[in-house]
C-alpha cells in the first residue's frame, strides 16, 4: 500500500540506518511517478548530467543529441571549436531540431526551416518579415551550462547547480593517473531497459549478484569501497590483470603504462550521481549513463574508450572484438535480472528487503537520493 505523503521522511527511517541494520527502499521509489517526478526537479534538472565525450564530436558542425528525462540537448562543436550545449527545441514553435548524431552547417528546423549557426544565433526565419517589433538577436538557441573534465561533457539545466569541479570533489585527483584526456570512444551501445533507473544503477555497483547473474560470463566479482568526497562513490577490485575481457579471452593490447597506486591494481567501479557508471581498468574504460524515461523505462548507453596510442596500434581493430564479446554478453545479463526486479517490485504485497555487507553502495545511493528528495 502506497502512504498519502511519500515525502513524509518516516517512511525511509529503516533506510536511513547503517547498513546492516538497514533497510531497501520501499518499492514506491522504484513504481511511483510521483516519486519519479520528485527526482527528476531534484536531481535530474537540478545538477551536473555526464553527456559524452569531446572526442566524439571532433570537427565544427559535429553533433550529439543527448535525452534525459524527457528533456533533450545538442552538443555541437562551432566553427570556433568551442562546443556548446543547447535545448533541443525551435524557438518559433518548439519543433526538435536534430537526432541522433552526425554534421551539419547549420541547425535547420525541420518544421519552418529556421536556420541556426553553430553558436545557436539565429540565421534565417522566411516568413518572419511583416512580425512586429521581432529581434532575432532574443531568439537564438537556449544555451544550457556546459563543462567538462579530462574529456568528458557534463551539463545541467540550471544555473544554480555550482561548479562541475566541486560536483565531481577529488574524483579528478583519484583517476588522474588514467590520462582520460588522451582516451578516444571507440563505440556506443544503447539499450532500452524496462526498470527504474536506481536498479540499474544500483546493480552496478554491487559484487552480490555476479556469481549468480554472470556465472556464463565474467563470473564473480569481490570489491570493497573507496572513500570519497563529491558526488561519486566508488568500489575497487583487486586485479593483476584488466577485466575488460572474458575470462577465457587473453589480450594483447597494453596497460596505460602511467597507471599508480589503486588503478595500476585491479578495476573501479564508479558511481558519478545522478546517474552514470564508469568502469575503469588497466588498459580501456567504458561507461553507462542510465538515462530515466520514466519511472520504469531507462535508456541505457554504453561507451568505450581506450588510449588513443593503443588505436593506433595494428592489432586494435582485432583485440578490441574480445573487449566487445565481453560487454555484448554481460550487459545483456544485468538487463534482464534489472526487468525481473523490476517486475517483483510492482507486485501490491512487495515490501523493503534488507542488505548484505557486499551491497554498501546500494545503501548509499538510497540515502543519497533521499538527501536530495525527502525533506528531513
Amino acid at each position: 500500500m502506497i502512504p498519502a505523503n511519500i515525502f513524509d521522511a518516516v517512511h525511509y527511517l529503516n533506510v536511513r540506518k547503517p547498513l546492516l541494520e538497514a533497510s531497501t527502499l520501499p518499492n514506491w521509489c522504484y513504481t511511483s511517478d510521483e516519486f519519479y517526478q520528485r527526482e527528476v526537479k531534484q536531481l535530474f534538472l537540478r545538477m551536473w548530467n555526464f553527456a559524452g565525450r569531446e572526442d566524439e564530436i571532433p570537427e565544427p558542425g559535429d553533433y550529439l543529441v543527448f535525452d534525459i528525462c524527457n528533456e533533450s540537448v545538442i552538443l555541437i562543436r562551432g566553427k570556433d571549436q568551442v562546443i556548446r550545449a543547447f535545448a533541443n527545441t525551435c524557438r518559433h514553435r518548439g519543433a526538435q531540431l536534430l537526432h541522433g548524431s552526425g554534421n551539419c552547417r547549420s541547425i535547420v528546423c525541420p518544421y519552418h526551416s529556421w536556420v541556426y549557426g553553430l553558436d545557436g544565433k539565429l540565421e534565417r526565419m522566411r516568413g518572419m518579415e511583416d512580425t512586429l517589433e521581432f529581434d532575432p538577436a532574443e531568439y537564438g538557441l537556449i544555451l544550457l551550462k556546459i563543462d567538462t573534465w579530462a574529456g568528458f561533457i557534463f551539463i545541467s539545466f540550471s544555473e544554480e547547480c555550482g561548479e562541475l569541479n566541486e560536483f565531481l570533489g577529488d574524483l579528478p585527483e583519484q583517476f588522474a593517473s588514467y590520462k582520460f584526456s588522451d582516451v578516444v570512444c571507440v563505440r556506443r551501445k544503447e539499450y532500452i531497459v524496462n526498470c527504474n533507473w536506481k536498479l540499474y544503477l544500483e546493480n552496478a555497483m554491487e559484487d552480490y549478484h555476479t556469481p549468480t547473474v554472470h556465472m556464463g560470463s565474467i563470473g564473480g566479482q569481490d570489491t570493497v569501497p573507496i572513500q570519497t568526497t563529491g558526488e561519486w562513490d566508488a568500489i575497487h577490485m583487486e586485479s593483476e590483470s584488466s577485466v575488460a575481457v572474458l575470462p577465457e579471452d587473453e589480450s594483447t593490447l597494453p596497460h596505460i603504462e602511467v597507471l599508480r597506486d589503486l588503478p595500476a591494481n585491479g578495476t573501479f567501479f564508479t558511481a558519478i550521481y545522478p546517474s552514470t557508471f564508469f568502469a575503469t581498468t588497466q588498459d580501456c574504460m567504458w561507461w553507462l549513463q542510465s538515462l530515466p524515461q520514466g519511472p520504469q523505462k531507462t535508456k541505457v548507453i554504453q561507451g568505450s574508450c581506450f588510449p588513443k596510442t593503443t588505436v593506433a596500434r595494428d592489432d586494435f581493430k582485432r583485440e578490441v572484438n574480445k573487449y566487445y564479446d565481453r560487454w555484448d554478453k554481460s550487459i545483456p545479463e544485468d538487463n534482464a535480472i534489472v526487468e525481473q526486479q523490476q517486475l517483483g517490485l510492482n507486485s501490491v504485497v512487495s515490501r523493503p528487503g534488507r542488505l548484505s555487507s557486499r551491497e554498501p553502495i546500494v545503501h548509499s545511493i538510497a540515502n543519497w537520493v533521499l538527501d536530495h528528495t525527502i525533506s528531513v
